[in-house]
């Protein structure tokens, strides 16, 4: 089994800066591509940020220039530092990754989805 693990949520005043991560725990044999979203009240969830396993990374148009998505592929951890935050940006983040896992008949892909950390940009 495989798990995503989040930190760094929390209330933050406009125009501040918060830094999430994303660790796995479990067994697991690689990871691809991995990525942020996030879901507003009332709204649907949309991607925020991805990033390749060889760091290629791609950004919604809202967060362009103000978020920044990393990753140490050591620990299979994922970053994304959130500056100039804005009240739109309140919503809840969670990161998803593509796992290889091993299994009895070969390695088999996995996608796995953290629970969701609350962000609150408010003054």
């Amino acid at each position: 089994q495989v798990e995503l693990v989040e930190s760094g949520g929390g209330l933050v005043q406009p125009g501040g800066s918060l830094r999430l991560s994303c660790a796995p725990s479990g067994v697991f044999f690689s990871v691809d591509d991995m990525a942020w979203y996030r879901q507003a009240p009332g709204k649907q969830r949309e991607l925020v940020a991805a990033i390749t396993s060889d760091g290629t990374t791609n950004y919604a148009d809202s967060v362009k220039g103000r978020f920044t998505i990393s990753r140490d592929n050591v620990k299979s951890t994922v970053y994304l530092q959130m500056n100039s935050l804005k009240p739109e940006d309140t919503a809840v983040y969670s990161c998803h990754a593509d796992f290889l896992v091993a299994t009895i008949i070969g390695n088999m892909p996995l996608k796995v989805s953290s629970q969701g950390t609350l962000v609150t940009v408010s003054s």
